[in-house]
């Protein structure tokens, strides 16, 4: 594993993209990374879909578990993964719509969650009400 400038830099890819990818090279299940870390893989989930992050203690173990460099995991740079065979770079149109596409899909989770509080707070008005 080396650093690979460009394929999980911090321009082209982020935390959670760096996670999943080091997860799925090591072999494992979000399920067992998560039961590794001590947290739900509800919590996982959430780190590589960057809807959290987690503190410093589990990125340490992260960066223990996965074999990879904490500094990587944050940025990109450092001891890390190398860009996936057969890969060709990306141009900066198709990596600008990727990372908006990215923020897009961040921003309709966040409100589907949000969503999801007001119907929670909604039904519990009625039921008060009633």
């Amino acid at each position: 594993m080396t650093d690979d400038a460009g394929w999980f830099s911090e321009a082209e890819a982020t935390f959670g993209d760096r996670l999943a990818g080091a997860r799925e090279s090591a072999g494992l299940t979000q399920k067992a990374l998560a039961k590794n870390l001590g947290v739900k893989t509800a919590t996982l989930v959430a780190w590589e879909n960057d809807l959290s992050e987690p503190r410093a203690n589990r990125l340490q173990m992260l960066s223990g578990i996965l074999g990879v460099s904490l500094g990587w995991l944050l940025t990109g740079e450092g001891d890390g993964l190398d860009q996936p065979a057969g890969t060709e770079p990306i141009s900066g149109d198709m990596t600008d719509l990727m990372i908006e596409m990215r923020s897009l899909r961040v921003q309709m989770i966040k409100s589907a969650e949000k969503l999801g509080q007001l119907e929670k707070r909604l039904r519990t008005a009625l039921r008060e009400e009633g």
